[in-house]
């Protein structure tokens, strides 16, 4: 017995154009429209989530080679690049500077690019003038703290997606208190603004 073919867009046309001489119809015209459009908004829609899931594993990526530098800068050095807890940044609000000094010594001079990193990554969805999906590092040369913040595309539930790199001084959490409650990683999950990575206590609630 001759297996019977599923049905294929490419064989409903020939169908069509065999039983039909005299042409499509407009209904058979608007079929072939709205199923190409289903099938174009499907695979756009899969295409937006792979690549955002792309940019997603980057930021983890990223966050996570520059700790590891860090760590061998402070090996070598003894101390981490020192800002004086002043925050540094490619974009507007935190100095608008160029990548690879983004992580400088700034009572030394010394950098972590090219010596111990080749290069400084940045946020793939990063907006400089907005302030937007920027990293931004801050040290008192005993301890440091790198976050991304304000990650444009990202809902509550892809900042909690990676519970470890919650920020916890902006996790929906109160802020206005000096005490170590203000910074307990403990909020509600409602208004999480950045990721972070940080050497120590001391520095997670800068």
């Amino acid at each position: 017995m001759k297996k019977q073919k599923g049905f294929t867009l490419i064989n409903f046309l020939r169908k069509t154009i065999k039983g039909n001489h005299s042409g499509f119809t407009l209904v058979e015209l608007l079929v072939v429209i709205i199923i190409i459009a289903i099938l174009a908004t499907v695979g756009l829609v899969t295409y937006g989530s792979v690549q955002k899931e792309a940019r997603k594993v980057k930021r983890m990526g990223d966050l996570a080679a520059i700790e590891t530098n860090l760590q061998l800068y402070y090996q070598a050095k003894g101390k981490y690049p020192n800002t004086s807890i002043s925050s540094r940044s490619e974009c507007a609000l935190w100095g608008s500077l160029s990548p690879n000094d983004v992580i400088k010594d700034t009572t030394t001079g010394d950098t972590l690019v090219p010596i111990f990193m080749k290069s400084f990554p940045s946020d793939p969805s990063m907006d400089k003038a907005n302030n937007t999906s920027c990293y931004v590092y801050a040290s008192d040369g005993t301890n440091y703290k790198l976050i991304d913040i304000n990650i444009n595309e990202f809902s509550q539930s892809d900042y909690s997606s990676n519970r470890n790199l919650i920020d916890p001084s902006k996790d929906g959490g109160p802020t206005t208190s000096t005490s170590p409650t203000s910074c307990d990683g403990a909020g509600d999950g409602s208004a999480i603004s950045a990721w972070a990575v940080y050497s120590s206590p001391n520095s997670r609630c800068w």
